[in-house]
């Protein structure tokens, strides 16, 4: 249930705590200038290694789909910041993902969901997209940057998923997600000379994203 009390970070942002299966998650909500025409999530990167909310990769997905015109929440996993709980190994992140994605459809009914995440937060969404597939609803299409294959046991995504990863990453390595991606017929874009945290590259995964996101009709950004 979504708290009476919200901290305005920014014009179109604000704070807001959900409770989750393992107590209070601390969420954050970035709103388009307009009316949304969808509705994003984003996950973030492994909580026991530095990974929050926060974290710029994480940072740059949510401003990505904000400039797309979606709603876009995010939140800490759980013992991380504010939020309960520890650590799950991914099961619980990924019930209080439906959590908030629930929360979202309740404020935003009919719109479309895209699923995003960073490292650990890809095995969250990857996750998620797979429960949505079996219960006939699944999001409108992911965006894995840096997909955990080879650290998590990463399922199967649906054909159209957008698949970022660093040329020269040695947390996960090119060579795992590619052996991930390759039997599902997934292409993979490299960024050349990126690292795991994408130093120096990140907006490079904005255009990336901006320019495969546009639909017929839409006008350029």
């Amino acid at each position: 249930m979504n708290t009476a009390t919200h901290n305005l970070l920014n014009k179109n942002a604000e704070k807001f705590t959900l409770a989750g299966g393992a107590g209070p998650m601390e969420c954050l909500l970035d709103l388009p200038a307009g009316a949304p025409r969808g509705i994003a999530l984003v996950a973030h990167p492994h909580p026991l290694y530095g990974g929050t909310m926060d974290n710029k990769v994480a940072q740059t997905l949510a401003r990505t789909f904000v400039a797309l015109g979606y709603a876009v929440a995010r939140f800490n996993f759980r013992g991380v910041g504010a939020s309960g709980g520890v650590h799950d190994d991914g099961v619980g992140e990924t019930d209080d993902m439906a959590l908030m994605l629930a929360h979202m459809q309740a404020q935003y009914p009919g719109l479309p969901v895209a699923l995003s995440g960073f490292s650990f937060g890809t095995f969250v969404q990857a996750q998620l997209q797979q429960r949505l597939m079996a219960e006939g609803r699944p999001a409108e299409r992911l965006v894995l940057v840096g997909s955990a294959a080879g650290k998590w046991p990463m399922p199967e995504v649906p054909a159209d998923t957008i698949l970022i990863h660093g040329e020269v990453d040695d947390t996960i390595t090119l060579t795992q997600v590619l052996d991930w991606a390759r039997p599902q017929d997934i292409p993979v874009i490299v960024i050349p000379g990126a690292d795991h945290f994408f130093h120096r590259k990140l907006g490079h995964i904005k255009t990336l994203v901006v320019q495969l996101w546009r639909r017929e009709g839409d006008t350029p950004l």
